[in-house]
């Protein structure tokens, strides 16, 4: 499967409305009414059910300037058991001067075997902000099962717009991922792990709030540094839902932070 989604918001009348759409199967976009006081939201759906070796996705999200928008990932996504080829996604952000993108995609559950290739990129205004996340489970662990073997690579880039390189950040695991995952100087017996970030102008700022929301203790393990306008926080758990809880309350803070939006997610994050 190719599939893409081009979702491009603008201002009319001084509101943040849709200006283009275009998507190709197996992704679609959906715009369910969010909560009262919430921005427009748009959510990604893959229509597929998962993604198997060889599959393509395409993903790209424009906020011109002056515009709020959320961009929400419809359910968890599923990459299947790959027979040699990669599971592809490209996944493009741009944010405009003044404006405000929430991208916040549902867990990615990797399967044994499965191989998966991301990147994402963010161009970010000097005076845009967004508020961008991502979380992979290694493994199917509701039924018991944990990734072994296969190839996990999630990249991302922040650019200016100038395309000037911000910050950048690759996970590889490939081959024995177990032995990645369980080694005290790898992921320590983690099975979950999350990533946040939010580019702003003020990122530096928010930094020690950033730390103490992210919290530590014997379920969840968490740091955050700031690169610059880039504030990034990073979980680690063995428990999927306690490290959803502690994503979820960081995720909910810190918009209400940063941009000045409702505690209330869209339900979709909820089903």
């Amino acid at each position: 499967m190719n599939g893409s989604a081009v979702v491009h918001y603008g201002l009319r009348d001084g509101f943040t409305c849709l200006k283009k759409l275009d998507q190709r199967t197996p992704l679609r976009v959906i715009f369910p009414k969010g909560p009262r006081g919430s921005p427009p939201i748009a959510a990604v759906t893959l229509v597929s059910g998962g993604l198997v070796g060889g599959d393509r996705l395409n993903i790209e999200i424009f906020a011109d300037d002056k515009t709020t928008l959320s961009a929400i990932g419809q359910s968890a996504e599923k990459v299947y058991r790959s027979n040699g080829p990669d599971s592809e996604v490209e996944i493009f952000l741009d944010v405009g001067k003044d404006a405000w993108l929430e991208w916040l995609p549902q867990e990615t559950i990797l399967f044994d075997g499965a191989r998966l290739n991301r990147r994402t990129v963010a161009r970010v205004h000097p005076n845009g902000r967004l508020l961008a996340g991502e979380c992979l489970v290694f493994g199917r662990l509701a039924s018991g099962e944990v990734m072994t073997r296969g190839k996990v690579r999630d990249a991302w880039e922040v650019r200016d717009t100038a395309e000037r390189l911000d910050w950048a950040d690759t996970l590889l695991l490939e081959g024995d991922i177990l032995r990645t995952l369980d080694t005290p100087p790898g992921f320590g017996g983690a099975r979950v792990y999350a990533t946040a970030i939010y580019v702003g102008p003020d990122a530096a700022a928010n930094l020690h709030y950033a730390k103490d929301l992210a919290g530590n203790d014997h379920e969840v393990r968490s740091g955050a540094t700031c690169r610059g306008n880039v504030l990034i926080a990073r979980w680690l758990s063995e428990n999927p839902l306690a490290l959803r809880k502690r994503f979820e309350r960081y995720w909910i803070e810190m918009r209400k932070r940063t941009g000045g939006l409702t505690e209330n997610l869209s339900r979709l994050w909820y089903v």
